[in-house]
């Protein structure tokens, strides 16, 4: 099993909680970090810790080169057109609110549909209420059944939709949606197509050109790279059209006092200031990481480790899964007569590191007709070993356990 074999590049996991070894299965809202990763961030500043592009001096030369080989590997993560087709961002959110800012505002008016889902994570549904207020357009939500998968998209793919907007994988139940055929239908009908891809990057391959998708939106830390950087991929044409959130220096090819601005194009535009060079050169190393790995490997030992988990879980009574045929490794659950809450600080007491919440999917529960969920998500460093350890604590709680934390 690969991941035995990875474990060792983990540091982290080899510290304890409350005692025990830790069981990180948080990993949908953020991943550990590979010793490549941490050591390509700490040789920025120990070894360059200069500014790039504007420096005339050979440091800073070597680091703008690096960044930029960063962002070709990038784009050939993704199977990119071009690396000017990668621009990088804080993270997903960032990506996503300029996407609604820059193209949304300056392209829809009253009338115009804005597709999407009650799924949504808050940075991909909150910047659309917003464009929907200032210029008029209508959200409508695709249909989904009990279990969040999305049940009918080719009668609401009408002329008047202009825009498409979804997470490419649930970040609450992991589902994998059929974005393959919704972007050729939207494409169809003259829409462009906008994907949340902040729990699918870590965890499939992607190709944007085979998607044919508009606009690619990824965190960084959610697969093994450091927090505070992201990446919003777009098509040349439309990167062209966009509008940039952020104004200054290097956005700029030059501009006067009587206000005149000529903009850089993709990607210096978008990347007015200081970029965070180490989380780039960090992000550039997890991505060399994932390749060694291999993304095909990744995903299918995930679902190994996942069915694993289901298949004790759904023999325990007192559980309510709610993402039974999830392909991916999210397990969604609740235990009956806790609040979720109560079950992770539970569970944390044993070394083991839960979501629980709403996952700032706020209008989700609607569809799957419960608040909030514990939320167990699985990545490449996990093992049955811990699954085995989490079985045999979860089989046994109860309420009184629950609440004796608290006495």
């Amino acid at each position: 099993m690969f991941n035995n074999t990875l474990k060792k590049d983990f540091k982290m996991l080899n510290e304890t909680m409350e005692g025990y070894p830790l069981g990180y299965f948080d990993n949908a809202a953020t991943t550990l970090k590979p010793q490549s990763v941490i050591q390509a961030i700490s040789d920025y500043y120990e070894k360059y810790s200069v500014n790039i592009h504007r420096g005339d001096y050979d440091i800073s030369f070597k680091v703008t080169d690096m960044v930029e080989k960063a962002r070709d590997n990038m784009a050939t993560f993704i199977n990119a057109q071009s690396a000017d087709e990668i621009i990088y961002t804080s993270g997903a959110t960032e990506a996503l609110n300029l996407v609604a800012m820059g193209y949304g505002l300056a392209n829809l008016q009253e009338g115009d549909v804005i597709l999407t889902t009650e799924a949504e994570h808050a940075s991909n549904i909150l910047p659309w209420f917003e464009v929907a207020k200032k210029t008029g357009a209508i959200i409508k939500y695709l249909p989904m059944d009990e279990e969040g998968k999305i049940t009918d998209y080719t009668s609401l793919l009408t002329q008047d939709v202009k825009v498409v907007t979804m997470a490419h994988v649930s970040n609450v139940l992991g589902h994998i949606n059929p974005v393959e055929d919704i972007i050729k239908k939207a494409h169809e009908v003259g829409a462009i197509v906008i994907l949340d891809g902040a729990q699918s990057t870590p965890h499939l391959k992607i190709d944007v050109q085979a998607l044919d998708v508009d606009f690619f939106a990824f965190s960084g830390h959610k697969m093994l790279g450091p927090t505070g950087i992201g990446v919003l991929y777009g098509k040349e044409k439309l990167l062209q059209e966009l509008m940039p959130l952020k104004s200054g220096g290097g956005a700029n090819a030059r501009f006067n006092i009587f206000g005149e601005v000529v903009l850089k194009g993709s990607p210096a535009k978008f990347e007015a200031g200081t970029p965070h060079i180490a989380g780039i050169l960090g992000f550039d190393a997890a991505i060399t990481y994932l390749n060694e790995v291999g993304m095909d490997k990744i995903h299918a030992y995930e679902l190994e480790l996942r069915n694993y988990a289901y298949e004790a879980l759904k023999k325990m009574d007192h559980i309510t899964i709610y993402n039974p045929s999830a392909q991916s490794g999210i397990i969604s659950f609740n235990v009956k007569g806790i609040f979720s809450q109560d079950v992770c600080a539970y569970l944390s007491k044993f070394g083991f590191a839960l979501r629980a919440g709403n996952h700032c999917a706020k209008v989700l529960h609607e569809v799957i007709k419960t608040n909030d969920t514990c939320r167990l998500s699985l990545y490449l460093y996990n093992t049955k070993e811990e699954i085995d350890r989490f079985i045999e604590v979860i089989k046994d709680i109860t309420l009184e356990k629950t609440i004796a934390l608290y006495i």
